[in-house]
């Protein structure tokens, strides 16, 4: 079930083709769009809190650190930092950097079963505003953290990314190069996804730990006034001003959610952090050969599930999944586990909004459907996540209590522990 949740095809899923593959994906999905019906533009979900966001992003090279996927050369990252801002840019950003976009659609048509061409990818813009001016307001910002699962553009988690930048969070997306099915650089170069032979599991969440402890050191440069960026492309004025990296927190999903658990014990900046369906064990031969696993965490850690991803297919919690019973057995820290019992894997990312949309213009494969959203309520679980996700960093980083019990306002959320 791990290797299945991790190595999936398409939009359902994490892992992209290898290289663009136009005509292989033209084939596969019948030809390219016809002329009378138009690309299904995308649309988000604005942001609920007062602020608008901006956003940048910036190109990071280690030269000291050879890459692990590609010997030879020095590792790189795109890395993008969603802020509040102090007005709503002039511009919009791109969803997906536009070749990340073009590579994403391919594989998009593919699981979709629909003509390339179909949903408007390269032209999608999200909620925030590029180089937005920064809002200076509240003083100096929380910082957050967000990996992605194995193979998804840092992009992918716009929707729950925005909506933490929007209430007041400095939040940084990194993408893990030769992971990623691509990662854009500046000049259009685009790095395809790059495996070793296998078994590449441990190298791929040894390499993600090291990736965000990179960009911790970055940010801490940029609070110090100097630009971490390669090409030293202009930053929004104020913006390593705003950054408190006294207060980081880290979340994401699948495989960045172990990465976060695995930050967590490897680097005492990060305070507080959250997995989203990610099994602890991956890459190693038993649960607690995880030092991750086998230590757990002194700081608060919210573990959430969904319904049918855990070992045995049934719901992801620590009571089964032996990998998240030791951590939660030896975490001392303040620890919560909640699950989603109707949802999938990818109810916690943008698959969650854009499956839905996808159903209004066109049939979505009913097994698409079942192995990433699954059957819960849209609208209801967005409104969840927006409840709980920032309510754990307002606690954990702003010292806001939190009310953690079953609510009638969040059916489709359960309080395992």
């Amino acid at each position: 079930m791990l290797s299945r949740r991790l190595l999936l095809t398409g939009t359902a899923a994490t892992l992209l083709p290898a290289a663009p593959a136009t005509a292989s994906a033209r084939n596969a999905t019948g030809g390219a769009l016809a002329g009378s019906r138009s690309p299904v533009r995308l649309r988000f979900p604005r942001p609920t809190g007062p602020f608008p966001v901006g956003t940048t992003e910036l190109h990071l090279v280690d030269a000291g650190r050879d890459d692990p996927f590609v010997p030879g050369r020095p590792r790189e990252l795109m890395i993008s930092i969603w802020y509040p801002a102090a007005r709503a840019g002039a511009d919009r950003a791109p969803y997906l950097p536009p070749l990340t976009a073009q590579v994403y659609a391919e594989g998009a048509a593919i699981a979709l079963q629909q003509p390339l061409g179909t949903v408007d990818w390269a032209g999608a813009r999200h909620h925030a505003g590029l180089l937005a001016p920064v809002s200076r307001s509240w003083g100096r910002r929380p910082v957050i953290l967000f990996s992605p699962g194995f193979g998804v553009p840092r992009g992918l988690a716009s929707v729950m990314v925005a909506e933490l930048a929007g209430r007041g969070y400095v939040v940084v997306t990194v993408d893990h190069t030769y992971e990623a099915a691509a990662v854009e650089f500046p000049g259009g170069r685009v790095a395809l996804q790059t495996l070793p032979p296998k078994p590449y599991a441990l190298l791929a969440r040894q390499t993600r730990l090291t990736d965000v402890r990179r960009v911790l050191d970055a940010l801490t440069d940029l609070a110090h006034g100097r630009n971490p960026d390669a090409g030293q492309r202009r930053l929004p004025a104020g913006l390593g001003a705003v950054l408190d990296l006294s207060r980081v927190g880290a979340f994401g999903h699948s495989a960045g959610g172990i990465t976060s658990a695995d930050v967590m014990l490897a680097d005492r900046r990060v305070r507080a952090g959250i997995n989203l369906d990610g099994t602890l064990g991956y890459g190693y031969p038993s649960p607690c050969d995880s030092p991750t696993v086998a230590r757990g965490t002194d700081r608060p850690f919210l573990l959430v599930g969904a319904g049918g991803t855990g070992p045995d297919g049934g719901p992801q919690t620590h009571r089964t999944d032996p990998s998240w019973g030791l951590f939660w057995e030896r975490s001392t820290g303040w620890k919560r586990d909640l699950n989603v019992p109707a949802g999938g894997h990818y109810t916690f990312i943008d698959h969650q909004v854009l499956i839905p949309w996808f159903q209004r213009f066109f049939t979505v494969p009913p097994e698409l459907v079942a192995t990433t959203v699954g059957t819960v309520d849209a609208e209801r679980i967005l409104r969840s996540l927006r409840t709980y996700l920032p309510g754990f960093f307002d606690q954990h980083l702003r010292g806001r209590p939190g009310s953690w019990r079953d609510s009638p306002r969040h059916p489709d959320v359960r309080f395992i522990a």
